[in-house]
Parts: C-alpha cells; structure tokens; sequence
C-alpha cells in the first residue's frame, strides 16, 4: 500500500461515514428524522458534514506526516503496513490528501 491508496481508503470511508448518517434505522437518520428539516435544510446539513468529516479527517492525515499537530503536538509518524513496509515517507500523506480532499479527486492516478 501506499500514500494515495491509503489516503483514498481514508476518502471512502468519509464517503460511507456520510452516507450511513441518512441509511434508514441507524441512530443518526433517526436523529435527523426527527429534526423535520426541509429538503433544502436536510442538503445544507449534508453538505455542513461532508464538510466537516473532510476536515477532521485531512486534519487527522496531516497529523500523521507531521504535517500539522495533533493535540498541540507536531511529529511525523512513520506509518507501516502489516508486512512492516513504509506506506508513505514525511509529505506523502500530505500531497495525497490535499489531492483527495481539497482537489476532489475520485480515483487513483492510472486507473
């Protein structure tokens, strides 16, 4: 695995993270449910979170190539698979992320 691999799991699962707050019987569609939002204000809330899980998450990623401090401490971490290779050297993360999160990319470079 490397940088853009794992930053992209990272994207899916934001994605899943988001859809499953408006899949029927979880805890948070029937929060939202119960908000009785207009299907304009139930899109402003989709988007708020799209927006903040973004956040937190690019956040988290930038954290881990040291890129950022993570509760008022910045170091890079050295992120290893379970086979003990290096996933990503000091910015690999960083350059992946910014790719998916602020630039939209969807799919992986060649596929």
């Amino acid at each position: 695995m490397d940088a853009d691999t794992f930053v992209a799991n990272w994207y899916a699962e934001k994605e899943q993270l988001l859809a499953a707050a408006w899949t029927p019987g979880t805890a948070s569609a029937a929060r939202i449910a119960s908000m009785a939002l207009s299907p304009g204000q139930a899109q402003a809330l989709r988007d708020m979170l799209d927006v903040f899980l973004s956040d937190a998450m690019y956040t988290l990623l930038l954290g881990l190539d040291g890129s950022a401090a993570l509760g008022g401490d910045q170091r890079h971490y050295t992120l290893l698979d379970e086979d003990g290779s290096v996933v990503a050297e000091e910015g690999d993360l960083e350059a992946a992320a910014y790719a998916w999160f602020h630039e939209g990319r969807r799919s992986r470079p060649g596929s």
